[in-house]
């Protein structure tokens, strides 16, 4: 009489679909978190639309103009005055200062001159103006 082996001797399979889910339920986790820690520099406005943009701009300083005739330094209010002194002392700490002007599209454009000719009368040449994709 001939016994039957009751060990079968199966290879073990590697499953790579749950592992390949884990990883990416990781990297999904990750890239969310790593959003919500982006530091924003600047004020909530409306912003002007514009066909051309450019989203590849080192941000360095934030000038936000809003439609109240209100001026902010980063996030930061400050009267049209001190400006000028506040981009001395940033020009001081980085010599390839870019600044970006963040203004509404209601804001008077007498305003927005006016903070372009202060930052073009220091000697930054990186001067830069935010609006929104079409």
């Amino acid at each position: 009489m001939q016994l039957k082996d009751y060990h079968q001797h199966r290879k073990p399979e590697l499953m790579i679909i749950p592992m390949i889910d884990i990883v990416f339920f990781l990297l999904v986790f990750f890239m969310i978190s790593m959003l919500s820690m982006v530091e924003q520099k600047g004020v909530p406005v409306s912003l002007p639309q514009a066909v051309a943009t450019e989203n590849q701009i080192n941000k360095n300083v934030v000038l936000t103009i809003t439609k109240e005739k209100k001026l902010y330094f980063n996030k930061e209010e400050i009267p049209l005055q001190t400006l000028g002194a506040r981009l001395e002392a940033e020009m001081k700490q980085n010599r390839g200062l870019t600044v970006v002007i963040n203004a509404d599209r209601e804001a008077k454009h007498g305003w927005v001159v006016k903070v372009m000719d202060q930052v073009k009368n220091l000697g930054i040449s990186k001067l830069a103006i935010a609006t929104e994709g079409k």
